[in-house]
């Protein structure tokens, strides 16, 4: 039997969150190194990041962003893949969701100006609302 093809973009939105992880340490390490910046464990991590420029800062916010709404979309695509794996709107909503956080992510990450992210964001919202109204249909 195949997977269910919802398990797709559930891995996709795992891995562009590796590589969002992977791009903040890359910017992040030069940076501190060429800042010759001590890493204090008596000094909160907030205090220090902040003394690194916006521009390597955008990478690790983004990351957090990651860590965040997106576990709502793993619970629900995951209830959706276990309840209705045939549903293409779920599959469409799921899909829309990831690439919109990717769009967001790189927006963030280049750009950063917020009315634009915060459009993305909504966006990704409004596909998560459409994953989980499939979600309830499928358990209630």
């Amino acid at each position: 039997m195949p997977p269910n093809p919802l398990l797709q973009p559930i891995v996709a939105l795992v891995l562009w969150s590796l590589i969002m992880w992977l791009w903040m340490y890359v910017t992040r390490i030069p940076a501190i190194a060429a800042m010759n910046l001590k890493l204090d464990p008596n000094v909160p991590p907030k205090d220090l990041m902040a003394q690194l420029p916006a521009r390597v800062r955008w990478k690790a916010d983004n990351y957090n962003h990651l860590m965040e709404q997106p576990t709502l979309f793993y619970a629900t695509a995951f209830v959706c893949a276990l309840a209705d794996p045939g549903n293409s709107t779920a599959l469409a909503a799921a899909w829309t969701y990831v690439g919109l956080r990717v769009a967001h992510s790189l927006w963030q990450a280049l750009v950063n100006n917020i009315p634009v992210r915060f459009g993305l964001f909504m966006l990704s919202s409004l596909a998560l609302i459409v994953l989980l109204v499939q979600a309830t249909k499928a358990v209630f």
